[in-house]
């Protein structure tokens, strides 16, 4: 009987320090989000990341995802102040307690998820690659001549005409041996020629054939000369200007043969490691682009809409982003484990991100 009693008394006592634990530990944590903060206000993590996160010369912050935490923070009635933190610092600060929330330009990964929640995506993006930009100029173009796709171009054609100069030579060597005759050379010499004028149509008539095989060689010639140049005049100008804008890579599958950077602790790291890419880290973006601008990266990868701001306002003509993006990116809102406020500011996001006013938003801050 008393060794019942004994056990009764230790389960309440066990039971009795739990639930003494667990409120000392769910007021630590509430406590920890205004630990730090001034006036009973809430800490936000956050970093520069343009245009969802932009700071102005006087450290007011603006850009699409403030926007959005303002909404949010006016709806749930919360007083806050925002803390500039790497992403590392954001996570490891929304995990500890030491932040109420993270907002910035965070993708979402099953490895973050691990150590924190997210609310509902309000973002989709992608992967874009930046890469050296040759601008348009009378060099180039000179210099595109040499190119061997533009020289193979013209060797085929050049090829052609001597196919055809050579072809109505041989109908009309005899039967016309003032326009055509003399040797073989000057002969053919004269077909190319002929071919030449009436592929481009100028129509000298200084050589015409007369003999039936030579007028129907010349028949069909007209015709035909009429969809090949057509051909030869889309393929030249199509290499000169690639030719001008020719860089090492073309999209994610040229990765893997060049030089790419990336930002460090960026969730980018997880599709290099996957695909098996080698890769340099950098602190910012704007190293990263000034890297690629001083050719000594080929690449460099980042979110599509983040590099694209940057590019726009400090590399134009430097550097360019390519139109492909891949691997989406899905943005959120970091929360410590098991916040109990997830689900209101889910509600809150979803009815905001299916607004007018915040598709202005993003036409405001260039991110349509």
């Amino acid at each position: 009987m008393m060794s019942k009693y004994i056990m009764s008394v230790t389960l309440l006592l066990f039971l009795f320090f739990q639930c003494a634990g667990a409120v000392a530990l769910g007021s630590e944590s509430k406590a920890a989000y205004i630990s730090s903060a001034e006036d009973g206000a809430v800490v936000v993590g956050t970093r520069v990341a343009p245009p969802f996160v932009i700071e102005d010369d006087e450290g007011q912050l603006s850009g699409i995802t403030i926007s959005l935490w303002e909404h949010i923070a006016a709806e749930m009635e919360l007083e806050y102040r925002f803390e500039i933190r790497d992403i590392a610092g954001m996570l490891e600060g929304v995990e500890n307690g030491e932040l109420y929330a993270g907002a910035s330009a965070l993708t979402i990964t099953a490895e973050r998820e691990e150590s924190v929640d997210f609310t509902h995506p309000f973002y989709v993006s992608g992967l874009g690659i930046a890469t050296s930009y040759t601008p348009q100029g009378i060099w180039q173009a000179f210099m595109a001549i040499f190119d061997p796709e533009f020289l193979f171009v013209v060797g085929l054609l050049m090829l052609l005409l001597l196919f055809w100069g050579a072809l109505v030579w041989y109908f009309e060597r005899k039967g016309n041996e003032e326009e055509f005759g003399g040797s073989t050379a000057e002969g053919i010499g004269a077909g190319f020629w002929w071919a030449a004028v009436t592929m481009t149509t100028v129509g000298y008539g200084d050589k015409s054939p007369r003999t039936l095989g030579g007028r129907v060689v010349g028949f069909i010639w007209m015709f035909a000369a009429v969809i090949v140049i057509s051909f030869f005049t889309a393929s030249i100008a199509s290499s000169l200007t690639v030719t001008q804008l020719d860089s090492k890579v073309s999209g994610p599958e040229d990765l893997p043969f060049v030089r790419v950077g990336i930002l460090e602790n960026s969730a980018t790291e997880i599709y290099m490691n996957e695909e098996n890419i080698r890769y340099r880290t950098y602190p910012t973006i704007e190293e990263g682009l000034r890297a690629v601008e001083q050719d000594r990266l080929d690449a460099f990868l980042h979110d599509a809409p983040i590099i694209r701001y940057e590019t726009d306002q400090n590399f134009r003509n430097e550097v360019r982003v390519l139109s492909q993006t891949f691997n989406d990116q899905y943005y959120g809102i970091a929360l410590p484990l098991g916040s109990e406020y997830r689900n209101q500011m889910n509600r809150i996001l979803l009815d905001y991100i299916a607004s007018p006013e915040w598709r202005e938003v993003q036409k405001r801050f260039g991110a349509e």
